[in-house]
């Protein structure tokens, strides 16, 4: 009897500047070996995650002398950042990719339709893990819900090693200190990580939300919630993603914000919109406004910032205020930010995978949301349409 070709896994080393993360980790490995797949690893891809080849290899792993043997030896391939989160230096590797190949890993889809268009164009079957739906059963397979936890946590510590103040109340011989005063803006994810972590380092937390689902969550971690009568009925997507708002809504919001601002010693902004540029929400005045040492932390900076004067990866100083725009908060703690990436890659290949090998059901949520490319097409109807809209502009742009 002729044996079933084995399903190779394969995990290339990132190419993205300054990404430190792996896929996945030794520890993962067993997990999937137990249903029959088979795990590749390009040497030296989890190195910067403190991850070597030997640790792979003691777990079951094989480990590919070069990216070549990898992409030519596996048929799933699992990414921190595939093309379309890394549009230039991903594509060093579309001449490697093939029509069985399947990638699965962040993507941004919505931003970089394009990318998808370009790897349908080579057959190849594309996850992308920010389309994760947002329900119970996919909550281990959520990759932008652990990233966020990481950033939110390591985003109050950015700001507590700037602020020249101490974050908790200190009664000494010398006097009392009060504690530092932290808003938050947005509570989702990132956000209530944020609230979370500046409570345990002692300071006085407030939150903002346009959505009125967050204020129990926020004060259930021990924040103040900053009421503002707005409203708020229409700022929920369905799957609990915030809404992109009109303008004449945000500068509502800035308005009943700036007294609450001034009075500040950190801000860590939050707030994002899937695929929309970052709602702006702190003016330049506003930050003008908070006393000299204030920190703001704009954890939106990628998609344009929730504050004025954000620049990504950049630290301006305005009026005695730092800003700091960080882009990529998961890459200074790689070990446990690939742990956690990793396992939710693992729970998905799970998912996808039956007696060794992938199965791809269009009647299930979970598939069918994160299938992005399958047989030479973009098959995600709102992937599709951003493509189409994208080419009507691009013509109509020709023909002025």
């Amino acid at each position: 009897m002729t044996q079933p070709k084995e399903t190779v896994i394969g995990v290339p080393k990132e190419t993205f500047p300054g990404e430190t993360l792996v896929a996945l980790i030794p520890s993962h490995v067993p997990l999937l070996t137990k249903i029959g797949l088979h795990v590749l690893i390009e040497s030296g891809a989890g190195e910067a995650a403190g991850f070597e080849d030997e640790a792979y290899r003691t777990k079951g792993a094989r480990v590919a002398k070069d990216r070549s043997e990898l992409f030519a030896s596996a048929e799933i391939l699992v990414q921190v950042r595939t093309l379309g989160a890394n549009f230039d230096r991903g594509r060093d590797d579309l001449p490697r990719l093939r029509p069985e190949h399947v990638l699965i890993g962040l993507a941004n889809p919505l931003e970089r339709p394009e990318a998808a268009a370009d790897l349908a164009q080579r057959d190849v079957t594309l996850f992308a893990m920010e389309l994760i739906p947002r329900i119970a059963r996919a909550q281990s397979m959520d990759v932008l819900s652990s990233l966020a936890t990481i950033a939110g946590y390591k985003a109050v510590l950015q700001a507590a090693a700037t602020l020249p103040k101490l974050f908790p109340m200190l009664t000494t011989a010398a006097g009392t200190i009060p504690p530092a005063r932290v808003l938050v803006i947005g509570a989702a994810v990132a956000g209530l990580q944020a609230i979370a972590t500046a409570r345990r380092l002692g300071a006085a937390v407030s939150a903002y939300d346009i959505r009125a689902a967050a204020k129990e969550e926020a004060q259930s971690l021990g924040a103040k919630f900053v009421e503002i009568p707005i409203e708020t009925t229409q700022a929920e997507e369905v799957g609990g993603y915030a809404k992109a708002l009109g303008e004449d809504l945000c500068r509502r919001q800035r308005e009943l914000l700036t007294p609450v601002v001034a009075a500040s010693d950190v801000v860590i902004a939050t707030a994002s919109v899937p695929g929309r540029p970052s709602p702006m929400l702190i003016t330049s005045e506003m930050v003008a406004r908070m006393a000299r040492g204030s920190v703001i932390v704009d954890l939106a900076a990628e998609r344009g910032g929730n504050c004025e004067l954000t620049r990504p990866n950049e630290v301006v100083v305005h009026h005695g205020v730092t800003v700091l725009g960080p882009t990529n908060l998961p890459s200074t703690v790689p070990a446990h930010a690939s742990q956690m990436y990793g396992r939710n890659l693992v729970n998905f290949l799970l998912h996808l995978s039956k007696d060794g090998s992938m199965h791809v059901d269009l009647g299930d949520e979970i598939t069918r949301e994160t299938l992005v490319t399958r047989g030479g097409r973009v098959v995600h109807q709102r992937i599709g349409a951003l493509l189409v809209a994208t080419h009507r502009d691009v013509s109509e742009e020709r023909n002025r």
